[in-house]
């Protein structure tokens, strides 16, 4: 169904999706009101660096507030008398991290998300969207990818938070009708970009002249799909509200829809690159060819990812527009100019 919208929510503002959405959305003439802890998980002078270009647009307002905070989260809501759209993407991310720190996960990616739930539910919205992750997908090897699949099998804690989402926000759909599409996203990439995803930690150390280290011996496939197609993509599912599906049936039971208004979609490229050209087309933009150290695939990592985005073009007209050489030369123009580099 489609909504009409003003008043928009987004948490994790100051990370790298949100920004590029908050960014798009205040510039198409919608208020935005963000959330962000701007916790430490990697340089929080990138993430005010993004906050300050927010700051300077009239529509846009924000709150340094974590979501496992409940009664500063309540308050949000109450004092901005009711949000049309909350799009979640405030999150522990990570994988390799969650091997590290379980605890930031259970507390970030759990416990914040039913806080936010609860708010949702006394405070109602139009739509909740909220950011998944392609790890769902686990250990499932049946390729390409498909949200009528099962995704039972996780292999990272971080995947089983974010499988945990997806129930819990079924269950409040269910209870309590709050309309709810969870957004499996695929290896997002572009400026502005995390600086623990490959290509910014393989940037770095191309222009530091230190090797980069290749997991799975470069066995590896990506489905990279660039940021400006990820904030299109979460606009138009923004825009559409999910109804119950009549068709849905407890005796075959599709994890892509429900008899509640609930539904679940990848966003991805719909193209998997190997990682070795992946790698290529980094060293092609920043003119200088990388060191290389040969891995194996770290616990918790999967050798493959590859989007099915069927379902979300049919809802949408959604298909991925920014070939890979391109978004690659935009991330690195975007990191010399904002690190100096020559």
């Amino acid at each position: 169904m489609k909504i009409d919208y003003n008043k928009i929510l987004v948490t994790g503002v100051a990370g790298f999706i949100g920004f590029h959405l908050a960014h798009k959305l205040v510039k198409a003439g919608y208020h935005v009101i963000g959330i962000d802890n701007l916790n430490s998980y990697y340089d929080v002078a990138l993430k005010k660096a993004r906050l300050a270009m927010l700051q300077d647009h009239e529509r846009f307002s924000f709150h340094r507030i974590s979501l496992e905070d409940r009664t500063n989260l309540a308050e949000v809501f109450e004092s901005e008398s009711g949000f049309d759209v909350v799009v979640n993407l405030a999150a522990q991310a990570g994988v390799r991290y969650s091997l590290k720190n379980p605890y930031a996960y259970v507390d970030s990616n759990i416990v914040g998300f039913v806080n936010l739930l609860e708010c949702c539910r006394h405070n109602p919205v139009k739509h909740l969207v909220f950011a998944s992750s392609s790890s769902v997908y686990g250990a499932n090897t049946r390729m390409p990818f498909s949200v009528h699949h099962n995704v039972d099998h996780p292999v990272s804690l971080y995947a089983a938070t974010k499988k945990t989402n997806e129930l819990m926000a079924h269950t409040y759909s269910h209870l309590y009708g709050i309309p709810c599409t969870g957004l499996r996203f695929f290896t997002v990439y572009g400026p502005w970009g995390r600086p623990d995803m490959a290509l910014f930690l393989f940037t770095r150390a191309i222009f530091e002249d230190r090797p980069i280290q290749v997991f799975n011996h470069g066995k590896m496939k990506r489905d990279f799909t660039y940021i400006d197609d990820i904030v299109e993509g979460v606009i138009r599912v923004m825009e559409n509200r999910p109804d119950p599906d009549p068709d849905w049936s407890g005796d075959r039971p599709d994890p892509g829809s429900s008899y509640a208004p609930y539904r679940v979609y990848n966003i991805g490229n719909n193209n998997p690159v190997e990682l070795m050209d992946f790698i290529r087309t980094i060293e092609e933009a920043a003119g200088r060819t990388a060191r290389k150290e040969y891995l194996d695939l770290q616990a918790g990592d999967v050798p493959a990812t590859y989007a099915d985005i069927d379902d979300l073009t049919r809802l949408s007209g959604f298909t991925p527009k920014t070939p890979l050489r391109d978004g690659v030369q935009r991330f690195i123009d975007w990191y010399l100019e904002y690190y100096g580099e020559s």
